[in-house]
Parts: C-alpha cells; sequence; structure tokens
C-alpha cells in the first residue's frame, strides 16, 4: 500500500490557537499527519528546529484531533520526512505559505 499525503485547501479559515503569541491563527490550508509520523518528524529535528516548533506550539500533545501551528523550518522537515522515507515531493507545502498541521 502506497503512502499519499496532500495538502489541504479549506473552504473557511480553520483557527488554531498560539499561546505564545495569545491569539488564533487562521490558517486556508494545512496537512493531516498520522501521530506516529508526526513523532518522528519531531524526533528528526535538528535542537533548533525542535526548539522553535515548540515555541509555536507550546505545550501541545502530539495526539489524534490536535491542531498544530506550521511554519517554514517546520515545512521542510515534513518535507524532507515524506521525500526520504515515501518517496513523496510536497513542494506545495514549502511554498512559504502559511498551513497548519491535524494530527490524525
Amino acid at each position: 500500500m502506497s503512502k499519499k499525503i496532500e495538502m489541504v485547501l479549506e473552504s473557511s479559515p480553520v483557527n488554531v490557537s498560539h499561546d505564545t503569541y495569545r491569539r488564533e491563527c487562521k490558517y486556508t490550508r494545512g496537512i493531516h499527519i498520522e501521530a506516529q509520523e508526526f513523532k518522528a518528524i519531531l524526533d528528526a529535528m535538528c535542537p533548533n528546529s525542535r526548539l522553535y516548533f515548540d515555541f509555536h506550539n507550546p505545550g501541545k500533545e502530539i495526539k489524534k484531533g490536535t491542531y498544530l501551528n506550521g511554519h517554514s523550518g517546520l515545512a521542510r522537515n515534513i518535507y524532507n520526512y515524506y521525500k526520504t522515507n515515501h518517496n513523496i515531493e510536497l513542494t506545495e507545502l514549502i511554498n512559504g505559505k502559511d498551513f497548519y498541521v491535524k494530527i490524525i
């Protein structure tokens, strides 16, 4: 069975809390990733990337149903993970546009 993952374009914005900035971020695109794969992505991050991820998503659990704030460094880590492990290139993810991650 081949892995399938793609960007999700929303007809209305998805709100994700950003506790560091104490505001809601609105995203019109996102990506849905299985929890165990997202944990593998986090484990593969260098310490600086992980620190930046934690800054944007403080205290958020990586469990089914959680929404996370995306950023360019996270996009690059997700892109590299899927390219290396599943031979999938998500070029639309690394175009600099904001996105959310939903853990499924």
